[in-house]
């Protein structure tokens, strides 16, 4: 089975998890701050703070950013892995979804109209599949509200809108570093901001000191094993974004599938090769008999899945019953991918 996603980790991972392991330093040392100080630096953001996962990264943003009360609404997009609304839920906030756009990120029209109904104090785009959402319009219309715009970033490592990173786009960004995003560590988070008055309400959250906090850290053989995949993260993702050009030329004219666009000034880093088809579970079924590790990448939206108050979010659900994947990750080699290729051609071609 090629598999959906492969993380790749080389001689440079091994030797600094026997190295710490020997150390006795397995937690709080050299390695987490270096993998701190490296993220920002790549990033481009002042502030970064470690944790254990994309969720707790969610969940200590949105309390850093004020939210405690059911009287605190945030604006979520229909389409995301359930994290991004269910952190908003455990904050104690009251989540709205609305719906997407063509790149499948949060529709700046939706936006609007959820921002005149229900005055949130927090936005958080979702830059779904490794494409940043439109964040011109996104902070633009937040800007005149004074709302906080936090970037749900965990599937963008290395994406970027405009020239600059993903992570740098909004007042706080939410990163994870699960075993299949672009910078695996097997479990871990990033919270980023620039700001220094929220950068203190975030460590409040999870220093201890004068005031409760949680104890949410990664280990230092997560903080080295990601480290060097930061180090390796440009070059992994010109491989996605090499499979995924060649994809796109190959697919262009199967009929009824439609495939992943890359925005104007926008970089897409393929954390998922997303295609949509009418047919798509015959398809997935298909290809997983042949081999391939195709998965369905959402088969809801968030308001179905948490039963939210929301706007109209037809189109989100009608990708919901289209979209799935295929492997795009850097570790597929070259026969591989031709085999994919053929695959979806003949399934395609054959419904």
């Amino acid at each position: 089975m090629i598999p959906i996603i492969k993380p790749v980790f080389g001689p440079e991972e091994e030797k600094t998890v026997l190295e710490i392991m020997k150390s006795g330093q397995i937690t709080r040392g050299k390695w987490t701050l270096k993998f701190k100080e490296e993220f920002s630096s790549y990033t481009g953001v002042t502030f970064c703070h470690t944790v254990c996962s994309g969720t707790a990264a969610l969940y200590i943003a949105l309390k850093a950013l004020g939210i405690n009360n059911r009287e605190d609404r945030v604006i979520v997009p229909s389409m995301s892995f359930m994290a991004t609304i269910d952190a908003v839920i455990l904050a104690g906030g009251t989540p709205v979804v609305v719906d997407i756009g063509e790149d499948y990120c949060i529709s700046p029209e939706a936006l609007e109209e959820a921002v005149e109904k229900y005055s949130p104090k927090v936005v958080i785009p979702v830059h779904l599949f490794g494409q940043t959402a439109d964040m011109d319009r996104i902070n633009q219309i937040c800007r005149e509200k004074d709302i906080y715009v936090l970037e749900d970033a965990a599937q963008a490592h290395g994406a970027e809108y405009r020239g600059k990173k993903a992570g740098n786009l909004g007042d706080m960004a939410a990163f994870s570093f699960y075993a299949s995003k672009n910078v695996a560590m097997g479990e871990g988070g990033a919270i980023l901001t620039n700001d220094v008055y929220l950068d203190e309400k975030i460590s409040n959250w999870i220093e201890f000191g004068d005031h409760p906090a949680l104890n949410l850290r990664i280990t230092e053989f997560q903080a080295g094993i990601g480290y060097w995949q930061l180090k390796k993260l440009e070059e992994t993702n010109e491989k996605r974004r090499k499979i995924a050009k060649l994809y796109n030329e190959e697919f262009k004219n199967l009929p009824g599938l439609i495939l992943p666009q890359e925005f104007e000034g926008r970089k897409h880093v393929y954390h998922i090769y997303a295609l949509r088809h009418p047919e798509r579970d015959k398809i997935v079924e298909q290809l997983i008999q042949k081999g391939i590790g195709a998965r369905v990448y959402y088969e809801y939206t968030l308001h179905q899945l948490r039963n939210a108050e929301h706007l109209d979010c037809s189109f989100g659900e009608q990708v919901s019953r289209e979209i799935f994947a295929i492997p795009v990750h850097a570790a597929l080699k070259n026969d591989e991918v031709s085999y994919i290729i053929e695959t979806v051609k003949d399934i395609i071609n054959n419904l």
